[in-house]
């Protein structure tokens, strides 16, 4: 029988084109949180700019979260991008090598990785991620989300799971909810 280290972190993956990933991933912080467990999230892809329902409550409770993106890839110029995603994953690799997290979740980071629109590497090194994420402390427990993720981020996870949209009320015309998606 397989010895299981119960100390060892997990990483987790939640991916896909369906809607829940990042609520997911908020649920997992509440309930760490409510467990005793020091928590840090990592937004790359929103802004510290606009206003989100989860940033407002986790601030009252005590969860640190940090919006580190400039918004959507076609509402800024891809400089503007980069170097948001430069200083963001710079901040990445030291809280992460810090130690002083149980669970850190890095929201949107496969969104970021996928970008084609203009050269991501250079700012977002793909196989320096990869190496902070599997040699991150050794009980920290990572959470990863957004659309696309690479499969060798998949390869070496404890879960992925995968959004598949069924149905969605976007294809109504009715846009984000305050509440829901922000």
């Amino acid at each position: 029988m397989r010895r299981v280290d119960k100390k060892k972190g997990l990483l987790l993956v939640y991916t896909g084109d369906g809607k829940g990933k990042t609520t997911a991933a908020l649920g997992l912080a509440l309930r760490a949180t409510g467990r005793g467990k020091k928590v840090l999230i990592i937004q790359f892809i929103k802004s510290p700019d606009r206003t989100y329902g989860e940033k407002i409550m986790f601030d009252k409770i005590g969860v640190e979260i940090h919006q580190t993106g400039v918004g959507f890839t076609w509402t800024k110029t891809p400089q503007e991008h980069r170097e948001a995603l430069r200083k963001a994953w710079l901040f990445t690799k030291e809280k992460i090598t810090s130690g002083h997290y149980d669970v850190v979740i890095l929201d949107e980071l496969n969104n970021a990785l996928a970008i084609d629109k203009f050269p991501i590497d250079d700012v977002l090194p793909f196989n320096e991620v990869l190496d902070v994420i599997q040699n991150r402390p050794r009980a920290m427990h990572i959470v990863v989300t957004g659309r696309s993720a690479k499969q060798e981020i998949k390869a070496c996870a404890d879960l992925v799971t995968e959004m598949n949209p069924v149905k969605h009320y976007y294809n109504e015309g009715i846009p984000a909810v305050k509440g829901i998606e922000f």
